[in-house]
This record gives C-alpha cells, sequence and structure tokens, in this order.
C-alpha cells in the first residue's frame, strides 16, 4: 500500500508540472534590472524579489528574498562586461537550484563572450564553450538568448537554447520608415547571412562590406560590393563594439553616393571611442535594441525594446507551446 500511494504520488506531482502549473517566477540580475522590470511588466507580473549581499573585498553573494520552491524561475541577464554580471548570474542560478525550484531558465538577451567561438589562433581559450559549460554545471535547464554572434554556439550547451532574433522588432521598424530605395548592407563577409534574411524578407537588393584587419578592432581597408549609390541603406549587423567596422563602411557608402545611411543592431557594446566614432560618422540613425543598458544617451541611437518578445518566448516556453511565429528573418 504505500509503495502504490508513492508512485501514485510521483505521477500526479510530474503530470502537474508538465501541464504548465507551476508558478512562474522573473528575477533580474543587476546588469539587466530595466529590461527585467519591462520584461515582467509585459508578462503581467512583478518581478521578484532578490538581493546582493557585498562584502568589503568586493565579493558578493545573490539571495532570493522569497520562496522559488516548485517555480519555473527565469532569470534576467545579460552577460555584458564586466564579468561580474557572468558570475552573478551563475551564482543566482545555484541559488535557486539550492532552494528547490522546479526549473531554471536563464534569459540572457546580450550572450557575451561569444566571439570566442572556435580557435581562431594556437593556444587560445573557446570562451563560448566556456561559458556554456559553466551555465550548464550551474543547474541552468534551458537558456533564451537573442542574436548569437554565430549560430553553432547553440550547440555548445546540453539543454535548450531559445536563440530569438531581433529582426521581429528591426523589420517593422524599417517597414514604417517607407524608404523608397532600400538597400540592406553587412559590414563584413561575415554578417553576409544575416543581410541575406533580411534582404530577401524585405525583397530588396543587397551589399557588402570587404574589410582587411591587420589586428583586432582595427581595419586597414575596406571595399563594397553592390551597387548603393542614391540608395537608402540599411546596414544590418549582431552588435557594435568599437563602431570601428560600421562607421568605417557608412562613411565609404556614403562617399559612394549613398542617400541615407542607417544601422539596425541588435547589442550596443559602445566600448572605447565608439559614440565619438558615430557621431563624426556618416550615420544618419543607428536603431538597437535594450539587451545591454545605453549608458549615455546619443542623438543619433534610437533604442527599441525586446521585452515584449521575452515575455511572449517565456509565456509560450512554460505551457508548451511553440515559438515558431517569433521568427521572422
Amino acid at each position: 500500500m504505500y509503495i502504490c500511494r508513492a508512485e501514485f504520488h510521483v505521477k500526479l506531482t510530474v503530470n502537474i508540472n508538465m501541464s504548465g502549473d507551476s508558478p512562474i517566477k522573473i528575477f533580474a540580475g543587476s546588469g539587466s534590472l530595466e529590461l527585467a522590470e519591462k520584461i515582467a511588466r509585459s508578462y503581467g507580473s512583478e518581478l521578484g524579489k532578490c538581493s546582493i549581499l557585498r562584502f568589503s573585498d568586493g565579493e558578493f553573494q545573490p539571495a532570493y528574498e522569497e520562496s522559488v520552491r516548485g517555480s519555473t524561475v527565469f532569470i534576467v541577464q545579460s552577460t555584458f562586461p564586466p564579468t561580474e554580471h557572468l558570475f552573478e548570474l551563475l551564482l543566482m542560478i545555484d541559488a535557486a537550484k539550492r532552494a528547490s525550484a522546479y526549473k531554471i531558465v536563464a534569459v540572457i538577451p546580450y550572450f557575451g563572450f561569444a566571439r570566442q567561438d572556435r580557435k581562431d589562433r594556437p593556444r587560445c581559450a573557446i570562451g563560448a564553450k566556456l561559458v556554456a559549460n559553466l551555465l550548464v554545471a550551474a543547474g541552468v535547464d534551458r537558456v533564451m538568448t537573442m542574436d548569437l554572434h554565430a549560430d553553432p554556439i547553440q550547440g555548445f550547451f546540453d539543454v535548450p537554447v531559445d536563440h530569438l532574433y531581433a529582426s521581429t522588432i528591426f523589420i517593422p521598424y524599417l517597414k514604417s520608415l517607407n524608404l523608397e530605395n532600400l538597400v540592406i548592407a553587412a559590414p563584413d563577409v561575415g554578417g553576409t547571412k544575416r543581410a541575406n534574411a533580411y534582404s530577401r524578407f524585405l525583397n530588396t537588393e543587397m551589399a557588402i562590406g570587404y574589410k582587411l584587419r591587420k589586428k583586432a578592432n582595427e581595419i586597414s581597408e575596406m571595399k563594397v560590393i553592390g551597387e548603393v549609390e542614391n540608395k537608402d541603406v540599411v546596414i544590418v549587423d549582431d552588435m557594435v563594439d568599437t563602431a570601428g567596422t560600421i562607421t568605417l563602411a557608412a562613411n565609404l557608402m556614403k562617399e559612394l553616393g549613398a542617400k541615407s545611411i542607417r544601422v539596425a543592431c541588435t547589442h550596443p557594446v559602445l566600448s572605447g571611442p565608439a559614440y565619438d566614432r558615430i557621431r563624426k560618422s556618416a550615420i544618419d540613425e543607428m536603431v538597437v535594441t535594450d539587451t545591454i543598458p545605453l549608458i549615455i544617451p546619443h542623438p543619433k541611437i534610437k533604442v527599441l525594446s525586446v521585452a515584449d518578445t521575452f515575455a511572449d518566448v517565456i509565456q509560450k516556453v512554460h505551457v508548451h507551446q511553440s515559438i515558431s511565429d517569433n521568427f521572422i528573418a
């Protein structure tokens, strides 16, 4: 009799959890607090309560200020510099696991270290794979992210990865501009696949910037493949770091007779001389998302929020619905 009761209890628990009835709780890391609040608001709930105890030597300890037992916990944290954002996410995952959360989902709008997706020179680390291993080892059950620098990074994880695209946000915005002679451009050969997807969906021509680097973050030469004269050019990319490639491509296309230059970039890393380069460049408008908070307002930069997209996917994933409708290009 005791064994039968135990078996019934286990089956009942599994059925309840798999039906999507486990409560959802959304928490924020300190790096993505504003975005997490927007996601929670769009989802129709309040942000969960958590705190970070900081010691005088710089060590810190995240803790949940409410019960997460039996809950599906979504932790929103982009892993942009400093590396503390990544480590804070790992600690929050570990804390949720030790507090008996049913499932733990890391919502990482910007996945840092993604440029380290392979050994491009001898004796170097593959940082993206290491970060994936750390997240899985910490106890994450699922990962949500947007516009990975390289699609194969999804295969670095041994858990499901929901890889979303900012095209669902950028394409409606570009359509609203009603540009007559639209051309989609890739700032370099590596961005050709992304630009081609936008070009096919919008039924436009395409241009490609071909760059030659002598060392990291420094471009010695660039050429443009394609026709941009008298065209409204939109350069699409996954991220802008120092803005060297984007501004060089924009300036060159302007010299070749482009009517207007816009940039649609998902992740505004914007380090070093980025702001100054954008200000001095031929770029008329740069459209970015809030996967990384824009610390300094800039007259040329427009921010579109990804909150509704992530909130919608959170809802669908929780009730085991397809997220195919969330992909445009």
